[in-house]
């Protein structure tokens, strides 16, 4: 069956401070963001000598940080930069109001709206922002397909480099769980990485938030 890797992007001075990053500005990765990239490329070379992969994609958010994850990963691999597919449906929840607070910062501004919120992500939309219901449509119609050609053949490979409410959101969905519950069930730690397998008649979730080596 092909497979899927999952990222999320590299370490950024807002994921380090605990702030909200999601579309109204987009930063760099930080010097530990790089190091960790690099990590996970010698990493995933590793995870790739144990699976066929004749046939290889990386795709990611146009978001600066995923960029140079992916550049990242894509010189360990041999992939180049010229060869990675920009997808925007693959872009960070857009927390609106709340881009660069901490959730305690959040919840101070709008106690009301971050009570719903962390309730219900998936229905409740951050203010003038989006919800996970609004990410996973946008999302899951670049993931679709993408899980399609995998099935199509087992020694296809596609790595996705994404952000933390996507990869949450799919694997969700993946899972089965209810998909309110997608922040209360699945963590994403700056770096980390998911393994599915497609092709059988359900995919075959073989990692899930692996740590580079």
């Amino acid at each position: 069956m092909g497979t899927l890797i999952l990222v999320r992007h590299a370490t950024t001075a807002a994921s380090a401070g605990g702030r909200n990053l999601g579309q109204r500005t987009d930063p760099p990765l930080a010097d530990a963001g790089r190091e960790l990239a690099m990590r996970l490329g010698v990493t995933l070379v590793a995870e790739l000598t144990e699976l066929p992969h004749d046939n290889m994609r990386l795709l990611s958010s146009p978001a600066l940080r995923c960029r140079q994850t992916a550049e990242t990963i894509g010189n360990a691999v041999g992939i180049a930069a010229d060869d990675i597919e920009l997808a925007d449906g693959l872009l960070e929840l857009d927390y609106g109001a709340w881009d660069g607070l901490t959730g305690l910062e959040a919840r101070a501004a709008h106690p009301e709206r971050r009570a719903a919120w962390e309730a219900d992500p998936w229905s409740t939309r951050c203010p003038e922002g989006e919800s996970g219901e609004d990410v996973a449509r946008r999302a899951f119609a670049v993931l679709d397909p993408v899980e399609a050609w995998l099935a199509a053949d087992r020694a296809r490979c596609a790595i996705v480099v994404a952000h933390n409410h996507v990869n949450r959101v799919r694997l969700c969905a993946l899972f089965g769980w209810p998909m309110r519950e997608y922040r209360d069930r699945l963590a994403q730690d700056p770096g980390g990485y998911s393994l599915v397998g497609f092709g059988a008649e359900a995919p075959v979730i073989r990692r899930v938030n692996a740590a580079a080596g």
